[in-house]
């Protein structure tokens, strides 16, 4: 018998989330939540929601991918 698989959504991480982390998470669930699924919208839907990117500027696709890269996403 075969054990069952399962996914285990923090096998991965090495720390806690940090605020920045969990409200980064939270407005990219509500960007998605709306409908929106692609990069231009959801850098869209960042912006729109006041979460600026880390150098505290607008969102743009390219710091978008940098900053999930950064954050192993």
């Amino acid at each position: 018998m075969t054990t069952p698989q399962y996914l285990n959504p923090h096998q991965a991480r090495t720390a806690d989330p940090t605020p920045y982390e969990k409200k980064l998470a939270a407005v990219i669930e509500d960007v998605f939540g709306s409908g929106t699924h692609d990069l231009p919208g959801l850098v869209a839907g960042l912006n729109a929601r006041d979460l600026p990117a880390p150098d505290g500027n607008p969102w743009t696709e390219d710091t978008f991918r940098t900053e999930m890269r950064r954050l192993g996403a």
